[in-house]
């Protein structure tokens, strides 16, 4: 066995026989490479590698500690392959650097902290947040921008303030974000569908809607769509910019999972407005963890106004601890060390996943090809749903059906959306072969 092998190899059963504790600083480079007899490269390389599969997690200038993780969740984990669920695993949050920037936060900034802050958001952090959304070739001047407590709050005072166009009926894809459409008919909101596949969206159709209805906005997720996992193409998103213009209709472009895109050419809605007819939001919580409840929207100078004021009255400001924190874990670095991690970590996932489905489609049909996080199969209907969940669960298999991603007056389709938060590279193919053989035992070929 190589060296590099054999330390990793030591490192994991310390880590596993509670040598090394959960919290716990390890020895240094300099002392690991000594102990082993190896290059102080060797021991980065494989101190890189458990960080990777995210044992270990490196703060600056300090050193490497054993992730916390909850036990018994390690435990379900060796059994169950969990392609159900669609929160990001906790075993990847950056738990020492992110409360390393909660701390420095109280100590910079004290009492500011702990009285009200201003409604758009920490002052200091809208210039860092305008200067990272270029990255996303979004470019807003830091005036544009408000944080929320998460993008669902965003998206209810969307839901709820009137627009320059005095139009009211929301436009959502079908299927699209459970929360969302939930929320508007709970509210008896004036709601319709487009149908999204993995084709995408029909743009004749979309014109037709424009033109004839009623259309005070469009929610739609350009990248990565929840639940399908897909992206629409740089054509279809030209072309919704122009269609909005056209129309008079804005659009909602959710972009929660930007940060994990692997193709830098894949460009937002937004970037391609020319009218200011595109409202940007972007979430935090998937690439850092959901309880952090900090998003960020851009909005065109003429709903700024209402959006604060209605923000105001139902939320006063937004956590600024939390803005506080986030502001000095993007400035140091940690956010983009994190981000590089996780798309590492998910790329190697996707490409798994998509390679393992590919080899054999019977009964299904794939969806995206380059998926981040989850992708989706279109089952035959003639396969009862209800009986190949079941089947799967005998399996230790979790699978999640689609039917809460529409509206109830939209049909469902039979859609399994499989996610990879929670799944590990090794367990990918294991997990679809059982996927296969359950269609098989049921369709009986």
């Amino acid at each position: 066995m190589r060296k590099y092998d054999q330390l990793v190899l030591n490192i994991k059963n310390k880590i596993e026989s509670g040598e090394y504790n959960a919290g716990m600083k390890i020895p240094s480079i300099r002392h690991l490479a000594a102990q082993y007899a190896v290059s102080k490269s060797t021991v980065i390389k494989a101190l890189d590698t458990l960080e990777r599969e995210h044992l270990l997690y490196s703060v600056e200038r300090s050193g490497y500690f054993v992730v916390k993780t909850n036990q018994s969740a390690v435990k379900k984990g060796s059994t169950w392959i969990d392609f159900a669920s669609s929160a990001p695993d906790p075993i990847v949050f950056p738990y020492v650097d992110f409360q390393h920037c909660i701390n420095q936060a109280i100590d910079l900034y004290q009492n500011d902290l702990f009285i009200y802050g201003t409604t758009n958001g920490l002052p200091s952090l809208l210039p860092i947040i305008s200067k990272r959304l270029t990255d996303y070739q979004v470019f807003a001047s830091p005036e544009q921008i408000v944080m929320t407590s998460g993008i669902q709050l965003a998206l209810s005072i969307l839901s709820t303030i009137p627009f320059p166009n005095g139009k009211q009926t929301i436009l959502v894809e079908q299927p699209g974000y459970h929360l969302f459409l939930q929320y508007l008919e709970k509210n008896q909101l004036p709601v319709r569908g487009i149908q999204r596949t993995e084709k995408g969206l029909d743009l004749q159709e979309l014109e037709r809607i424009f033109r004839e209805e009623d259309i005070r906005f469009f929610y739609t997720m350009p990248r990565f769509q929840n639940p399908l996992g897909t992206s629409l193409s740089k054509q279809e998103k030209i072309a919704i910019a122009a269609l909005a213009e056209a129309y008079d209709v804005y659009i909602v472009e959710d972009d929660y999972l930007a940060d994990l895109e692997f193709d830098t050419k894949r460009d937002p809605i937004y970037s391609y407005d020319q009218a200011g007819k595109v409202i940007y939001l972007k979430s935090f919580s998937k690439i850092i963890f959901p309880g952090l409840r900090t998003g960020a929207v851009v909005l065109p100078n003429e709903l700024i106004g209402p959006f604060s004021e209605h923000k105001r009255l139902i939320d006063i400001d937004s956590s600024m601890l939390s803005q506080a924190a986030l502001e000095i874990y993007l400035k140091s670095g940690m956010f983009e060390r994190h981000r590089e991690r996780m798309q590492a970590t998910y790329r190697a996932r996707s490409k798994q996943l998509v390679a393992c489905l590919k080899n054999d489609q019977g009964a299904y049909a794939l969806g995206e090809e380059e998926p981040s996080t989850h992708t989706h199969v279109r089952v035959d209907r003639s396969i009862p749903m209800n009986q190949l969940i079941q089947q799967l669960k005998k399996a230790s298999v979790m699978v999640q059906p689609i039917d809460r991603h529409f509206i109830s007056t939209y049909q469902k389709e039979p859609i399994l959306q499989l996610n990879i938060w929670h799944v590990k590279e090794e367990e990918i193919a294991r997990g679809v072969d059982l996927l296969k053989s359950s269609l098989q035992q049921i369709t009986g070929y």
